[in-house]
This record gives C-alpha cells, sequence and structure tokens, in this order.
C-alpha cells in the first residue's frame, strides 16, 4: 500500500522544501509541482520524499483523521493479541 503524508510547507528553498506534520520536520523535493506556485503555509501530500499535490487544510485535516482511526485500530488489534 502506498500512502501520502500531509505537511505544511514552511519553508522553500528552489525546488525544495522545509514541511512540518506533527512536530516532525521534513526537506521534501517540490520537483512534480514545479508548475505550482507555492508558499509557506501551503498544505501538500508527501510521499516518498517528493511533493506530489497540493491540497487545501480540511482535506489535510480529513487525512490526519483517518490516519489517527488506522493507528488506533492497529493499536487495538496488537493489544487484543497480546493479551
Amino acid at each position: 500500500m502506498c500512502l501520502a503524508i500531509p505537511m505544511q510547507v514552511v519553508a522553500i528553498d528552489g525546488l525544495n522544501a522545509r514541511c512540518e506534520a506533527k512536530g516532525i520536520e521534513r526537506v521534501v523535493s517540490l520537483f512534480l509541482l514545479q508548475h505550482e506556485t507555492l508558499q509557506p503555509g501551503d498544505m501538500v501530500m508527501i510521499h516518498v520524499g517528493y511533493a506530489i499535490q497540493r491540497i487545501t487544510p480540511d482535506e489535510a485535516r480529513t487525512a490526519w483523521a483517518l490516519y489517527d482511526e488506522m493507528l488506533a485500530a492497529d493499536e487495538l488489534i496488537r493489544d487484543a493479541q497480546r493479551a
């Protein structure tokens, strides 16, 4: 399964951006979005170190809510297996 992570652009340096999500920062490539005009504060989906799509803040919140549900469900399964 492939998974992209929503992150907020913090700073841009050429075709690289420093992005943040949930307290974690990463430098990612903007090569695939070089046709877009991105700026700090924009939300992007990150996959294997590349920004692949600009998204709205609402889309980012929805994605994180879903990911948090998946992590919680996984933890419940692990707890049940340990019991």
